[in-house]
């Protein structure tokens, strides 16, 4: 409490960009694509769909997509018995706020997040803002400043209660723990995105519950939130599934025994694969020991659907960094199978990224490079990074296959992602739920920037000419 009401001056910051940006109001294409049939059983969903647009429930302003923050709040309110949340972090009150409304009407409510992210922004010091990274410290200023809702530089206890998602599941009494609740530190990142409702309906998202994640950053009237996606399944057997995934993790819950399995505590699972409709669904959770075959893990089934390609395949991904499969892309490459890739600019030329790859060139660390690393001999054009709002970010993961078949969930295409997180992956064999990652895809690679920028390149001839000396 004391540390916000020493901050005013970043409210004055504030609203000066507020009045700066008035006239900026976040810009979209605003023309409006017919949207496009949805599956019975499993629904999907964009934040920057052209298909759709509502206006937001923070900053008030018009945004071309769907309102994902809506959809799971929806979700929740139908809830008659069960309600399990398993992210990596959650912010939005209004998602808490329906949690606790839940919870007070006699719902079975648990909350599973990841450590890093599971104490309410409110009861944080001034000591331990300052120890944040650069990144906390803006969201932790973001949420002081979206909570002073009356814009006085001080925050109320009632403004508090009001806007501090955690704090607000903590007074509704939620039994919630993160990944030290194994009696460890911490397992590498419990990174889902699941949703399970009355042990038959599903919510699978590459989203964190958090404003720059699904609207945009607060502060920041031009963003219009990380790209992402989220799929609505309605499914009891594959709610079972997630169901014995999260209880894995739970344990016996707050406070028993550190008896909760995380990461690799958790005994090895193999993929299972259901038939939904004209659905044909491969569900499989993080992580593999590296121990195990590759074949067996979740990054060997993304490369066996990958391979599985005879046309096309469209990759849009937050970051990239598993070299077999660039590996198994390049032999689709050489197989004619025509291939897209959009990677996260912050990632796509990093020395471990295989959007290099893809490109043909390295970038060395010391003047060695990646174990294994290989460029590829016939490199594309067809990579590249998109242009997004400041401050906003591809945190896709996902890729779809000669227009029928989806890969997606909260797995990023990593080693960490393989062998250390708690994820979840998806293969989805449909046209019609194909259709619309195609159209985020074809979105996205519109409004790209595509090859090798020239600043990499100047550095990549300046390491070889170093190197060789």
């Amino acid at each position: 409490m004391s540390f916000f009401s020493t901050q005013r001056r970043f409210y004055s910051i504030f609203l000066v960009i507020l009045t700066l940006s008035a006239c900026q109001r976040a810009k979209y294409d605003n023309k409006r694509l017919e949207p496009l049939p949805q599956d019975p059983f499993v629904q999907v969903y964009f934040n920057h769909s052209q298909s759709s647009e509502y206006i937001e429930p923070y900053r008030h302003q018009a945004h071309q997509g769907d309102d994902l923050e809506k959809l799971i709040v929806e979700t929740i309110l139908q809830a008659k018995s069960t309600i399990d949340v398993a992210v990596q972090e959650l912010r939005l009150p209004k998602i808490a706020q329906a949690l606790a409304y839940k919870q007070k009407a006699g719902i079975k409510v648990r909350v599973i997040l990841e450590n890093n992210y599971s104490r309410p922004w409110s009861i944080f010091t001034a000591k331990e803002v300052k120890k944040l990274d650069k990144r906390e410290q803006e969201h932790y200023q973001e949420y002081s400043l979206f909570a002073d809702s009356n814009k006085d530089g001080k925050l109320t206890q009632q403004e508090i209660n009001q806007t501090d998602a955690l704090l607000i599941l903590k007074q509704a009494k939620i039994p919630l723990i993160d990944d030290t609740s194994d009696g460890s530190q911490g397992s590498s990142l419990m990174h889902h995105k699941f949703v399970i409702i009355d042990n038959r309906f599903v919510i699978v998202t590459s989203a964190n519950f958090t404003m720059s994640d699904i609207h945009g950053d607060f502060t920041n009237t031009n963003s219009l939130g990380n790209a992402n996606n989220l799929l609505k399944i309605d499914s009891p057997e594959i709610a079972d599934l997630f169901t014995k995934e999260f209880n894995l993790m739970w344990g016996d819950g707050v406070g028993g025994k550190f008896d909760s399995k995380f990461g690799l505590q958790k005994p090895l699972q193999k993929s299972q694969q259901f038939v939904l409709g004209d659905n044909k669904i491969t569900v499989k959770f993080s992580p593999n020991s590296s121990t195990q075959p590759w074949n067996d893990s979740s990054n060997g089934l993304i490369g066996n659907t990958l391979n599985s390609a005879n046309k096309s395949i469209d990759i849009a991904l937050f970051v990239f960094s598993d070299q077999r499969l660039a590996n198994i892309l390049e032999m689709r490459h050489k197989n004619n199978v025509k291939i897209r890739a959009l990677i996260e600019r912050s990632f796509a030329y990093r020395p471990y990224s295989e959007a290099l790859d893809m490109m043909g060139v390295a970038l060395s660390t010391k003047c060695k490079n990646q174990v294994d690393n290989r460029p590829w001999e016939n490199p594309i054009t067809t990579v590249g990074v998109p242009i997004l709002a400041k401050g906003d970010l591809l945190h896709h993961k996902f890729a779809v296959i000669d227009n029928k078949t989806v890969i997606a969930g909260s797995h990023n295409w990593t080693k960490a992602g393989n062998n250390s997180n708690d994820e979840t992956l998806l293969v989805i064999e449909n046209p019609i739920i194909a259709a619309h990652y195609l159209r985020e895809f074809d979105r996205l690679y519109a409004n790209s920037r595509l090859g090798i920028p020239q600043k990499i390149q100047q550095k990549i001839e300046a390491q070889t000419k170093e190197c060789q000396k």
